[in-house]
């Protein structure tokens, strides 16, 4: 099963490359946000069957969990998860559209 991040304003998803996911804007991240906004190192997501665990990593703007700021919490699909001024749904796949994903950008969305 692959789990997805759907932008809220459209766009292609990124796909959570890993069961342990760091997303951030630092060097050694496996999603990666080229903005202010975001922590070199903002959070970890971690997928199990049928849930996605995040556990913010002491970043300046905050994790979100439907709208609420977390510092760990557990997400279902269709729950909305925010990286600073980044907002997402959460999908769970069998089927992707990788070329999509491919070209995601997250550095060229507005904020």
């Amino acid at each position: 099963m692959l789990v997805q991040l759907v932008p809220v304003n459209g766009g292609p998803p990124i796909i959570l490359p890993k069961p342990m996911s760091i997303v951030g804007r630092g060097e050694h991240v496996d999603v990666a946000f080229n903005h202010k906004s975001v922590s070199k190192q903002h959070c970890i997501l971690v997928c199990t069957d049928g849930l996605v665990l995040v556990r913010d990593l002491g970043s300046t703007n905050g994790t979100r969990v439907n709208g609420r700021r977390v510092r760990r919490g557990a997400l279902l699909p269709n729950d909305q998860l925010a990286f600073a001024n980044f907002k997402y749904v959460l999908r769970f796949s069998d089927i992707v559209d990788v070329a999509a994903s491919e070209e995601f950008q997250p550095e060229s969305q507005p904020d």
